[in-house]
């Protein structure tokens, strides 16, 4: 079937379709030349429709244990080339089939570099995949849509659980924004056991399971919608040692009295390099974020610790009295492949110190 992706400001770029319903969304990009499956199960993509610029997807096929979350949350995926013969041992199905069961329309055989392009020049904008043949009135009705503001609570857990052996030597209250598989495996992994909490959990239901720490997860959307958040995690300040990554960064940033911004186009790959202040040694790392913290709002006892080479946005910052720091991109990702892992450690020791 024919398809094509109409952006908001009127370009259009015309492939092949699987799946034949409209649908709307921010159209982001990303750079990773692996992790397709991982991307497309990442809550932090909810409500967007993904292209991706390496030009061969599906070429090793799926695999359930690599998902980082229970479903996929984006609205579509856009890719070059479409792979229906992958070859990997630990293949269990095709890609496509992978789409079709969970209801992902696909757009293929299509230079994703041209959209990467008009993204990069424009700025991230709206856009709906349809079949070609969609009459331009319909294509404007969806773009006319206002996009959803509620994708945390939408992708939260719903309920509270836990994860982790019983006899690890750290106890760790998650807030789950959206957060991935692989950063609950990470903190199981350096000797956590886990009470995981919806992201409108309030701090009095954090500190009646006496956590060592406290981790505030990834997530999707604009963080400025998280006031809910916000206002709770201000009460757990001084409290025990607090993590945020990526959307709890930025959540830490706004309790902390500083702001958040709108990037034109975002970071989403798994090359991109930060900056570690202290030590000037650079990273390779996994990102996935469409906001930034605005560092010139942040409180003087607050201080950048990490930023990024490419645009000099803000990758990291530490709370100079109070044990709590966070970064914007994801050491659980393994871009590294262990070069980042350390931050788990560095949450260890703070808990180990009280």
């Amino acid at each position: 079937m024919k398809g094509k992706l109409v952006l908001e400001n009127g370009t259009t770029f015309y492939g092949n379709l699987l799946g034949g319903a409209p649908v709307v969304g921010e159209v982001v990009f990303n750079t990773g030349m692996t992790g397709y499956q991982e991307i497309l199960t990442d809550p932090s993509y909810a409500d967007q429709i993904i292209t991706l610029t390496y030009p061969l997807i599906g070429n090793y096929g799926t695999l359930n244990a690599i998902t980082q979350g229970p479903k996929p949350y984006c609205k579509g995926l856009i890719v070059g080339e479409l792979c229906d013969f992958p070859s990997n041992w630990q293949n269990e199905g095709l890609f496509s089939e992978y789409l079709r069961l969970h209801g992902i329309p696909c757009l293929y055989d299509i230079d994703t570099r041209a959209i990467t392009r008009a993204i990069r020049k424009e700025g991230v904008m709206k856009g709906v995949v349809a079949r070609a043949d969609c009459e331009d009135e319909t294509i404007q009705q969806f773009l006319k849509k206002e996009l959803p503001t509620d994708q945390v609570m939408r992708v939260t857990t719903k309920w509270q659980g836990l994860r982790g052996d019983k006899d690890a030597e750290f106890h760790v209250a998650v807030y789950d924004f959206g957060v991935k598989e692989n950063i609950l495996h990470s903190l199981v992994a350096n000797d956590c056991r886990l009470t995981i909490f919806p992201a409108d959990a309030k701090a009095e239901d954090i500190k009646a399971v006496n956590p060592d720490g406290i981790f505030l997860s990834n997530g999707p959307g604009d963080p400025a919608d998280l006031s809910y958040a916000v206002e709770e995690v201000k009460k757990l300040f001084g409290y025990k040692p607090i993590f945020g990554i990526c959307m709890g960064h930025q959540v830490l940033a706004q309790a902390y009295g500083g702001k958040t911004y709108k990037l034109k186009f975002g970071h989403r790959g798994s090359n991109h390099p930060v900056k570690d202040l202290a030590t000037n040694r650079v990273y390779i790392t996994s990102q996935n974020h469409g906001f930034a913290v605005d560092a010139s709002t942040l409180p003087d006892d607050v201080i950048v610790t990490h930023v990024s080479v490419n645009d000099g946005t803000v990758e990291g910052m530490a709370h100079t009295t109070l044990p709590i720091f966070s970064i914007q991109y994801h050491p659980e990702a393994s871009p590294g492949p262990t070069d980042n892992l350390y931050l788990f450690q560095q949450f260890k020791e703070l808990m180990r110190k009280g």
